[in-house]
């Protein structure tokens, strides 16, 4: 692929991830939607250039989302997990076996998620309203239910790269060579 082909793939992914984010202040109930699309439009980059652009992509629709998302819960989902995931998905089903790579996959969101949140919680006043609700038990379920829909989350990536791979991936090529 051309260097130009390159960069306008980029800026295409990069400019339709940000509006996804932006759209939260419309459609405010797919708080955790919205970033997961927006970052599994990252793992086209990965299969078309390679995992450094794919990086290059993150970092410019993260510091966009920090900028423009008013919703900064959204745009600190998509910093901390979903923008970079696609990478990581693909680097770890690469070098591991199956199951090291879920357990790569499934601890690094784990980590994420308690990350974010507290940084959300401490640095910017977020509250989850559900601590109030299930008490003690508010984080456990939260991140079991979390988790679920995560492996959830990595099938469909897997079902959409196997898609793109076989059916379209052909027609995609004829315009950006």
């Amino acid at each position: 692929m051309k260097q130009s082909s390159k960069c306008a793939l980029g800026g295409i992914i990069a400019a339709l991830s940000a509006a996804l984010m932006i759209l939260v202040a419309v459609i405010p109930f797919l708080t955790y939607a919205l970033p997961a699309v927006a970052g599994a439009l990252i793992i086209f980059i990965v299969i078309e250039i390679d995992k450094k652009w794919a990086f290059g992509v993150y970092v410019v629709v993260s510091i966009l989302a920090l900028l423009l998302v008013p919703d900064k819960e959204v745009a600190v989902m998509y910093v901390a997990f979903f923008g970079y995931y696609p990478i990581l998905k693909a680097a770890a089903e690469a070098k591991c076996g199956a199951v090291l790579a879920w357990i790569i996959k499934i601890a690094v969101f784990l980590a994420s998620m308690v990350l974010a949140y507290v940084l959300m919680i401490n640095l910017m006043g977020v509250t989850i309203d559900e601590m109030e609700s299930f008490g003690v038990w508010a984080v456990p379920l939260l991140l079991g239910i979390g988790t679920v829909a995560f492996v959830l989350y990595d099938i469909v990536l897997t079902k959409i790269v196997t898609l793109y791979l076989m059916k379209f991936r052909k027609h995609f090529r004829r315009y950006f060579k």
